[in-house]
């Protein structure tokens, strides 16, 4: 296996825990902020929507226009990133979060596939927020993959507060 089809399935696996992560969360879950968490599924999968694109698409091969016609990006910055979870609360649908996280999960591992080992060295597509850890495009998307488990370990300890324990099948 090469570094392409370890990123890829890495980047699958990620995305795949934050669906059984989020699949069995009631829509009326969605935005309780439970106290000391600061946090809710709303906001995870706004922020998670926001940053597959930017750390596995925009910052590889640029702004991709069947994306942004389709998920209002602009609209999910302003409240998925650098903001209280308070001020996402009741501004967005849980299916259509859902919707927009499948629809970017795909592009982001289409897009990933599309690259060759040798893209994977090469500078990032130059944005106006430079990235924050990453100066090639494999540190971006290994980034990616990293930041995507982080937000499961959130979305975790969200979804024993609101709805259940994960049950990762031992029962």
């Amino acid at each position: 296996m090469n570094e392409l089809d370890l990123l890829v399935k890495q980047t699958e696996s990620a995305y795949n825990w934050v669906n059984k992560l989020i699949d069995n969360i009631t829509d009326e879950q969605w935005d309780i902020i439970p106290d000391g968490v600061d946090s809710n599924v709303s906001w995870q999968v706004g922020h998670l929507v926001i940053s597959y694109y930017y750390h596995s698409v925009m910052v590889t091969v640029g702004h991709q226009m069947d994306i942004l016609q389709q998920i209002p990006m602009k609209d999910y910055s302003a409240l998925f990133h650098n903001t209280s979870a308070h001020q996402c609360v009741g501004k967005t649908k849980p299916q259509e979060l859902r919707n927009h996280l499948k629809l970017i999960a795909q592009k982001s591992i289409s897009t990933i596939q599309a690259l060759s080992i040798e893209d994977l060295e090469k500078p990032l597509v130059p944005t106006p927020m430079p990235h924050p850890i990453a100066k090639t495009k494999f540190e971006a998307i290994d980034w990616n993959i990293k930041h995507t488990m982080w937000h499961c370990g959130q979305l975790g300890i969200l979804k024993r507060i609101v709805h259940e324990r994960y049950d990762f099948g031992l029962r």
